[in-house]
């Protein structure tokens, strides 16, 4: 195990020396995806405003404040939909990056940063969009929100092991692409994107509890909505990036060397 981690660390460590390749390269991938469009990038804002505008028209509660349940929803889509991308694009990301790994010796870990600045610069232009929705629905800016930022925070230092802890779930189960995506699709449904956790029981009681998700969403959304830190989100949050790491360095560290061979 400490053979293990000590590989790890190294191919982290050589990775985030060669920082220039995969910025380069992600820049190079986001600018890809939107080529010969008019507005560029800037349809990631627009679509992730559409998708707001879409949940709030067809799910907001009766009698319930539609700006208030706006910046509801538009945070919990912003979370979401970034950990949803991340996810379903980590378990093919060593079949995408075949030549790249075959024809080269730079450090498995380089592609992981370039999937993970890929999904941050994304999400930036969602984040651009959630603050001006909280804007016009009337949420002041208060000294809370830094709570939220320290949780957005928590949340990119997650994503590089969760990227590759998936992405090693592709390699060794090429199924599981299909599987994640399907999953991914239901989950939204058991986690409190875009409805409301009021006490109820039922089914509802459980998917906002054990749902990890729901606290990766809370860590965000709560300081903002209400004004409070949520200790207890943070906490789940950090054991179970924690956890992820550990799992990832583990997997990077004895593995690495083999993905050439499974992809």
């Amino acid at each position: 195990m400490i053979a293990a981690l000590k590989g790890a660390i190294d191919d982290i460590g050589k990775a985030m020396r060669l920082y220039r390749v995969w910025v380069a390269l992600a820049h190079e991938d986001i600018g890809d995806q939107h080529r010969r469009t008019t507005l560029g990038p800037l349809w990631l804002l627009v679509n992730y405003v559409a998708f707001v505008g879409t949940f709030v028209f067809v799910f907001q509660p009766a009698g319930k404040n539609a700006a208030g349940y706006a910046a509801y929803v538009s945070i919990g889509l912003l979370v979401w939909f970034y950990l949803m991308e991340v996810m379903s694009m980590s378990v093919s990301l060593f079949q995408r990056e075949e030549s790249f790994i075959e024809g080269t010796t730079l450090p498995l870990f380089v592609y992981v940063m370039r999937l993970a600045l890929q999904s941050v610069i994304r999400a930036g232009y969602a984040i651009a969009g959630c603050v001006a929705i909280l804007i016009v629905s009337g949420s002041l800016v208060t000294s809370p929100w830094l709570w939220s930022l320290v949780g957005l925070l928590l949340i990119l230092l997650a994503t590089p092991a969760l990227i590759t802890v998936f992405a090693f779930l592709g390699a060794f189960f090429p199924d599981s692409q299909f599987i994640v995506g399907n999953l991914l699709r239901v989950g939204m449904f058991f986690t409190p994107v875009f409805w409301v956790y009021n006490g109820q029981d039922g089914i509802q009681k459980y998917a906002y509890h054990w749902n990890p998700f729901t606290y990766f969403l809370e860590i965000v959304r709560v300081p903002i909505m209400s004004g409070e830190m949520p200790l207890y989100a943070f906490t789940v949050t950090a054991l179970v990036s924690l956890l992820t790491w550990m799992i990832a360095l583990l997997l990077l560290g004895r593995y690495r060397k083999q993905v050439v061979f499974l992809i």
